[in-house]
């Protein structure tokens, strides 16, 4: 627990470097701060669990018994995570996510709920149900099925991504099981409204479906295809919040045109970010806020914060010796530049050894460092949740 106080406390002096002009609103980040320390100082986690939905940001091992082609439960991906062993985690070690629940004074992972360690007791913390290549759309779950498998034999749900919709269901029979572990309903109820409920979605919805699909780029307008993104959004958080979740973060898009694969496939040869990705991030970013905002309003209770991930990870980009790093358009798995998920393998030449000076781990995702940089970033946003 040494290591959550001492992480709070550097977070909260970037707060105070920053508000060093503005005493009165210094105080009152430090009072939040403080009453945060509070319950962790004692031993006892922040929150009573965490539930994750989302993509391959999150994903911490759902997609390994599927047969979609965007999997990492192979080498390199792993290779510092605990253990040293691939676990389906898109990274080289932990996820933003791993980080915020160590952070929170967890001394396990919530399980990915699609693997052999979500049962019993572990279902208690909770689980994760994000899904490499799924999105908020549930178009961009079925786009990528791996070549090879389409035999009758299969269902087409195992073939897929699973969809946002899809992790919903999920969610609703985790409910019915955490009810029986617990014993009774007013504990389980107590996990679910006092569990933060995180979502990490949208990037794949662009990058993944709108940008290479013309039955969308060609009737829909960025703006217009982020009004779908929204809509489906909107949808989602009033079904948790019928489903008894009263906390929910949910992560903004990052600056998609930073990507090292974004930069490859759409940069036109150049080697800077793509600014009309970063610009359609943006677009959506906004009305991401306004629906936000306008939820909390309509729904009695709520707690809700959009994480701001596209400025910490824009300035990783944009200054990366001054956050420690020394590759900011390179990935660090073979050529960084185009490898992720199955082509990010084993045998990919050129993949580097170690991955601490890298923000991207993949030509999509970031890396283990990166990501604790990122996690301290969320935290502080986060704070209103933990209350």
């Amino acid at each position: 627990m040494a290591t959550l106080v001492k992480r709070l406390m550097v977070e909260r002096g970037r707060w105070a470097a920053a508000l060093v002009g503005s005493p009165p609103l210094f105080f009152l980040v430090a009072l939040l701060m403080a009453a945060v320390l509070a319950p962790a100082a004692d031993g006892q986690p922040l929150v009573p669990a965490v539930i994750v939905f989302g993509d391959s940001v999150a994903d911490s091992g759902n997609n390994n018994g599927r047969l979609t082609i965007f999997k990492a439960d192979f080498p390199p991906y792993g290779r510092d995570f605990p253990g040293h062993t691939p676990t389906g985690r898109f990274c080289n070690g932990k996820l933003v996510t791993d980080i915020t629940v160590e952070t929170l004074g967890f001394a396990a992972y919530p399980p990915a709920y699609l693997g052999p360690n979500a049962t019993g007791k572990n279902l208690l913390i909770g689980a994760n149900f994000a899904s490499g290549a799924s999105g908020y759309l549930g178009s961009t779950a079925i786009l990528y099925v791996r070549a090879g498998f389409e035999f009758e034999t299969y269902s087409s749900w195992y073939k897929n991504a699973v969809s946002l919709k899809q992790q919903l269901s999920y969610y609703k029979e985790y409910q019915q099981k955490v009810e029986k572990i617990a014993g009774n309903k007013t504990t389980s109820d107590s996990i679910f409204s006092g569990g933060v409920h995180i979502l990490s979605a949208g990037t794949s919805d662009f990058l993944q479906n709108y940008y290479i699909n013309p039955v969308y780029y060609l009737i829909y307008t960025p703006a217009q295809f982020a009004d779908l993104l929204v809509g489906s959004f909107t949808s989602f958080v009033q079904d948790l919040y019928r489903l008894g979740a009263r906390k929910i973060g949910v992560a903004s898009l990052p600056p998609m045109g930073c990507l090292p694969a974004a930069i490859t496939l759409f940069g036109k040869g150049g080697n800077e970010c793509v600014k009309r990705l970063n610009g359609d991030a943006l677009v959506f970013n906004r009305k991401l806020n306004a629906t936000a905002g306008q939820l909390k309003k309509k729904l009695a209770g709520l707690k809700l914060v959009v994480l701001d991930i596209y400025k910490p990870l824009l300035d990783l980009v944009d200054n990366p010796a001054g956050n420690g790093f020394f590759e900011a358009r390179k990935a660090c798995c073979g050529t960084g530049t185009i490898e992720t998920s199955l082509l990010c393998n084993a045998k990919s030449p050129g993949t580097c050894k170690n991955a601490t000076g890298y923000v991207f781990w993949d030509s999509v995702h970031p890396s283990e460092a990166a990501n604790q940089v990122l996690a301290n970033a969320l935290l502080v946003q986060a704070i209103d949740l933990l209350s």
